[in-house]
């Protein structure tokens, strides 16, 4: 029960990101300068803990830092940056339903490189999605999308984007602790994305008391808490487990989209993110809890993906 729990509590915590990427928005930040506060601060948070208790998960092979930069530059820059601009756009709701469409992307590139079986469960979750994402933005039944054609982009590409996480890390995963790989993926991110922000000139705002409050909950608590409870709990059960209470993140997300920010959904958008959930469900390949590791992106990345990995 303890574990289940943990599991729970850090699915929520991720799920309370919006409130503070659009509490950030209101003080003037841009999508890519939440982006740098994100990455920067957890790559901060990160090492600063590998230098004080664990020192030995800092050491890495040059010949990887090629695959810490694709899970940092492409995925976790790209990603991140396209998840809070739906956000700025659109809604946290539909954001976050967007972004569920990365275990499809993940099963269908597991597929062309790793040359992973496509299974009945895995085809099912490909329609599921296909058809939530339709439903979610309201081609299905208008014809007339809720959002412009350019959003619904950005959005489908956050969810490429976070799958990439898993492609690239699988490549180090034997490797290295899945610490040592979210910290130099949010190192090479940073380095970045943080010169390309405008950061550097919002250093007033950066002390306002809001600011730092939203900055905390972003780094602290939607990124670094998030992913140690969740990983704590996963320790203790089979990753199928956990992936399935994981999906309590998006539950929270949409209602806090709804309760604080008035996201309003048909019952149409409603059944859509049912069937993208629905979907997530047929991905997840059960282990023994032993066996499982966790890869989950700081914000957010590979548990879900492959049977659930990521931050």
């Amino acid at each position: 029960m303890k574990s289940a729990w943990l599991v729970l509590t850090g699915a929520t915590l991720w799920g309370t990101i919006g409130l503070f990427v659009q509490g950030l928005y209101t003080y003037g930040f841009s999508p890519i300068d939440v982006v740098a506060l994100r990455v920067l601060g957890s790559a901060l948070v990160l090492f600063l803990f590998l230098l004080l208790f664990k020192r030995n998960l800092l050491r890495i092979q040059p010949r990887d830092l090629f695959f810490f930069a694709g899970c940092g530059i492409v995925s976790i820059v790209f990603f991140n940056l396209c998840f809070f601009t739906v956000m700025e756009r659109s809604s946290n709701s539909l954001a976050v339903v967007l972004l569920y469409t990365g275990p499809v992307f993940v099963v269908l590139l597991s597929r062309l490189f790793f040359k992973e079986p496509m299974t009945g469960g895995k085809a099912i979750a490909l329609l599921l999605t296909v058809l939530g994402c339709m439903l979610a933005v309201g081609l299905v039944p208008s014809g007339d999308a809720d959002m412009s054609a350019g959003t619904i982009f950005i959005g489908l590409l956050s969810g490429f984007f976070y799958a990439l996480y898993s492609i690239f890390g699988k490549f180090v995963a034997h490797r290295y602790h899945s610490v040592t790989i979210t910290a130099y993926a949010m190192l090479t991110a940073s380095l970045c994305v943080v010169p390309m922000s405008g950061l550097a000139a919002k250093q007033a705002q950066l002390l306002e008391p809001a600011v730092l409050w939203n900055t905390f909950g972003l780094v602290v608590l939607s990124t670094v808490f998030a992913y140690s409870f969740y990983t704590a709990g996963l320790s203790q059960m089979e990753s199928g487990r956990a992936a399935i209470l994981a999906v309590a993140e998006p539950v929270v997300a949409i209602w806090i989209g709804i309760l604080l920010f008035g996201d309003k959904l048909t019952i149409w958008q409603a059944g859509g993110i049912l069937c993208i959930l629905a979907a997530v469900l047929f991905t997840i390949e059960r282990r023994p809890a032993g066996k499982a590791k966790s890869q989950r992106l700081f914000f957010s990345s590979a548990n879900r993906n492959e049977g659930r990995k990521t931050l």
